[in-house]
């Protein structure tokens, strides 16, 4: 008997560790060196720990050898909400906080607590691939809306409202926004929150790369615009914090609960039945959330992370046909290559011929939901000669790629 995977898998795909990954571990395992610019993890590339949070974890380990309460740590519940209530979110408690093993697992905890088969999801394009995957697998319906490149990446409001159904449950921002590193301005959050609330649906935020902001730009936490929506507010340490291995996020659910009393019982049960998230990454929660200075200077003037994308933009601006919206957030740049100037059918063949003949591992615009095989996102974390070294090479590969 041959055993074939679930139907539910249909059309699920995660390219950021996709089958072109698999090409790059099968040439490294040949001996061959790959810089992998697909994925935002700030370890590989010499970001460290604060000692101050690796400290604590290992002070706590003793206590940490035992199930905590399905929800995660009191104390760190207690850190959770004060850092949201900082940025403006009213009416919380540590009861209204969920712990988990990242964001990954409570984007799948919130989603399947609330979906139902055909219920649809309004998604940005680009998003974050996890949650078209993970709607799917949960019997839902993605549903992308445009964000504007030329509005240096801000959703469309009038295609989001096109696009919503008697079927639509909810909306899911992703602010600042992976792939393409916008931040949105108050207005656009706004006018988010009020289509959900003409339209009674739940509002998702995804604000993992909250610390991570440059120039002037300034992070507006969805829920402290919308005190009368149900809102679900995703966060964690992998980014602001450089603690990807820890796997320490949580969410929060802020806003009219007493309508989402069902909601919020599914959610228990599914917290329930994972029993706990890692516990010494808790007590990283803490530790962290009590510094609360996230990437600090790290992202200022002079900073590391500064320096890198602007290294980034102004080095791809130096390529014919290429154009890149500067990223005011997050880790990534999403370039645009002209179709004029580079008629590229396949996207991800693309990748796969520039890692091949380059060596080089980043991930194809389509990979993020956007319609067009036009872009792909380039990870900022290596330092700024590794960044030189490979945004030439990328120049060079293009300079002769054709496509039949």
């Amino acid at each position: 008997m041959e055993f074939t995977q679930s139907d539910k898998l249909a059309g699920v795909c995660y390219d950021v560790r996709g089958p072109i990954l698999d090409e790059a571990t099968r040439m490294e395992t040949a001996g061959q060196r790959i810089l992998k610019l697909n994925i935002g993890n700030p370890a590989p590339f010499g970001f460290s720990t604060p000692p101050e949070v690796l400290a604590s974890v290992m002070e706590n380990l003793a206590s940490a050898q035992g199930y905590s309460d399905s929800k995660g740590l009191p104390a760190a519940r207690a850190a959770v909400v004060d850092y949201h209530r900082r940025k403006g979110i009213a009416g919380i408690g540590p009861d209204d906080v969920y712990l988990g093993n990242g964001v990954s697992e409570l984007i799948m905890m919130s989603l399947q607590a609330l979906l139902n088969n055909g219920d649809e999801v309004l998604l940005p394009a680009p998003d974050y691939p996890l949650w078209t995957a993970v709607v799917s697998l949960c019997g839902g319906r993605p549903v992308h809306y445009l964000c504007d490149e030329s509005a240096d990446w801000a959703p469309d409001i009038e295609d989001v409202a096109a696009r919503i159904t008697p079927r639509t449950r909810a909306l899911v921002l992703i602010n600042p926004n992976n792939p393409t590193g916008a931040v949105y301005d108050r207005a656009t959050v706004e006018a988010l929150v009020e289509l959900a609330r003409q339209h009674n649906l739940m509002l998702f935020s995804d604000e993992i790369y909250d610390r991570v902001l440059f120039d002037d730009a300034e992070h507006v936490s969805t829920a402290a615009l919308a005190p009368d929506v149900v809102c679900v507010t995703f966060n964690g340490l992998s980014k602001s914090y450089l603690l990807a291995g820890f796997r320490a996020g949580w969410m929060v659910v802020s806003g009219p609960r007493q309508h989402a009393s069902s909601y919020i019982e599914g959610l228990n049960i599914l917290a329930n039945m994972r029993l706990c998230a890692n516990v010494p990454g808790q007590y990283a929660v803490v530790a962290a959330l009590g510094n609360d200075e996230g990437a600090g200077s790290l992202v200022l003037p002079g900073g590391r992370l500064r320096e890198q994308r602007d290294t980034v933009v102004k080095l791809l601006a130096d390529i014919p046909g290429v154009t890149c919206v500067p990223p005011r957030g997050a880790l990534y740049a999403f370039p645009r290559l002209d179709p004029d100037v580079y008629p590229i059918t396949d996207d991800e063949r693309f990748v796969l011929d520039l890692l091949r003949a380059e060596k080089i591992l980043l991930v194809q615009g389509t990979g993020f939901n956007w319609p067009s095989p036009d872009h792909v996102r380039i990870v900022t974390l290596p330092n700024v000669d590794d960044l030189t070294a490979a945004i030439g090479r990328i120049g060079h590969f293009l300079s002769t790629y054709t496509q039949r």
